[in-house]
């Protein structure tokens, strides 16, 4: 037998769960005198779905609605049964699932705190310790002592998120109640969570596949109570999120008819007027010293993985210098330009090309696109024909570590576009840096000044 230091977290073992929906209250009454004789139609929520979460794993659960993941969540809080299958989780559970759930709305907050402390299975005395520490993060005041049937949506799930960020719990199951906090409180909560993957378990179910990927160590994929996917975060979300951009392209098909070009005019775009010059005070002390950046540039891969409706296809992407020379090094703090080519393969009448810049967890750090600087004056491209796209600007200073560059070629507005060809990460390069980095991305600071406050 496995000792219980490396016994997994969770183990879903080819879970399945069907419900029987019926069309009226009296087939349901039916259903209940004679359990033999059934009215009702069986609906599949989960068919078949296995995965292990080991201990210290941070695990995000993504999909559509109607895909299985509040079902799966209930049943591995033992909330619900599996119809089939079998789910194993090992150590103290705490979730945070639809607004409100376990919350009696007629109780006060605080009666609240100590009804789902129990239910975690905390004594009172040990709520007792806990509950001033409970009510500084939940931040709700006096309404602590209000029935909770009173509370706003983000009142509810500041307290059910305190609660269970002080239980002492092995394993966090959070659901997408977080989408209804505030800003604030959500940034709050999600350091609270960077810090307990440090020694606990959390199971993550967001819509928002960026903070899955920052988040989570892999990912977990259901569609249409299937898991379709599973394994490391970003693979898996970018998969997922290929699959959402097929899924959302207009129905009505574009025209396909040849637009008026002008064949012998020749276009670069160029992404807005170019500022007044200006350097960082520190530039010249931080480029002649061992706290430079220099970034590393990998050669641009055309068969990285991407998506599209195939209407046009980006056939190069590297960076230049202000001679129009490609670059295999980069330093951070100087100007550098970002070249996409691409070729249409059809028609296209309002083409936008654009670019990300993302972290290794596949955060996006910055990015823009051609459409605003071009949505008066289009540049219409027949099929075969080509077109750059450059982006000027001033390389920021990266942490060291491993960067990536999604770059795309669509056809339409901002808002309502066909995308033709994206590739996430056609372009890799590497920053070595001593520099101090605070935050994600350093930027050059055109003056820093201190003053002293005059008599």
């Amino acid at each position: 037998m496995c000792s219980n230091s490396v016994q997994p977290a969770i183990v879903v073992n080819d879970v399945s769960k069907q419900f029987l929906m019926f069309q009226r209250p009296q087939d349901r009454l039916w259903q209940a005198l004679f359990p033999k004789k059934s009215r009702g139609k069986t609906f599949d929520a989960l068919r078949n779905v296995s995965f292990t979460v080991q201990r210290g794993e941070t695990v995000g659960i993504i999909g559509r609605n109607g895909s299985g993941k509040s079902t799966l969540l209930q049943m591995i809080c033992g909330t619900l049964r599996p119809s089939s299958g079998q789910i194993t989780v090992t150590g103290r559970v705490a979730a945070l699932l639809e607004l409100g759930a376990g919350f009696n709305p007629e109780f006060s907050g605080r009666e609240n705190v100590y009804l789902n402390g129990a239910i975690m299975g905390l004594s009172r005395q040990e709520i007792d310790a806990r509950l001033d520490a409970i009510l500084a993060f939940a931040e709700i005041g006096e309404f602590i002592d209000q029935p909770v049937k009173t509370y706003s949506s983000g009142m509810y799930v500041r307290l059910a998120f305190a609660i269970i960020a002080h239980v002492n719990a092995d394993i966090l199951i959070i659901d997408e109640a977080l989408a209804v906090g505030d800003a604030l409180f959500t940034q709050k909560c999600m350091r609270f969570l960077r810090e307990f993957k440090k020694t606990g378990t959390i199971l993550f179910v967001s819509h928002d596949s960026a903070a899955v990927t920052n988040l989570c160590d892999r990912a977990v994929w259901l569609h249409q109570g299937e898991m379709r996917a599973v394994g490391d975060a970003k693979p898996v979300c970018e998969e997922y999120l290929a699959m959402l951009f097929n899924e959302n392209i207009a129905s009505d098909p574009k025209a396909d008819a040849e637009p008026d070009t002008d064949e012998s005019s020749a276009v670069i775009l160029t992404d807005y007027a170019s500022p007044t010059e200006w350097v960082d005070q520190r530039h010249e002390l931080i480029q002649n010293s061992h706290l430079r950046t220099e970034l590393e540039v990998f050669a641009f891969d055309p068969q990285q993985a991407g998506f599209g409706q195939g209407g046009a296809e980006i056939i190069d992407v590297h960076f230049t210098n202000q001679a129009d020379q490609a670059l295999s090094w980069i330093v951070g703090m100087e100007k550098v330009r970002l070249r996409i080519e691409v070729k249409a393969l059809k028609p296209l009448d309002r083409p936008i090309i654009g670019f990300y810049v993302k972290d290794r967890l596949g955060q996006e750090l910055f990015g823009d696109n051609s459409y605003l600087s071009y949505a008066d004056n289009p540049v219409a491209l027949r099929t075969g024909e080509r077109l750059s796209a450059c982006f000027e600007f001033i390389m920021p200073i990266l942490p060291p570590g491993n960067y990536t560059i999604a770059v795309a070629i669509a056809n339409g507005t901002q808002a309502d576009h066909e995308q033709h060809h994206w590739i996430h990460d056609a372009v890799v390069f590497s920053s070595h840096t001593q520099n101090s980095i605070h935050g994600l991305v350093g930027v050059p600071m055109q003056n820093i000044e201190l003053h002293r406050p005059k008599a």
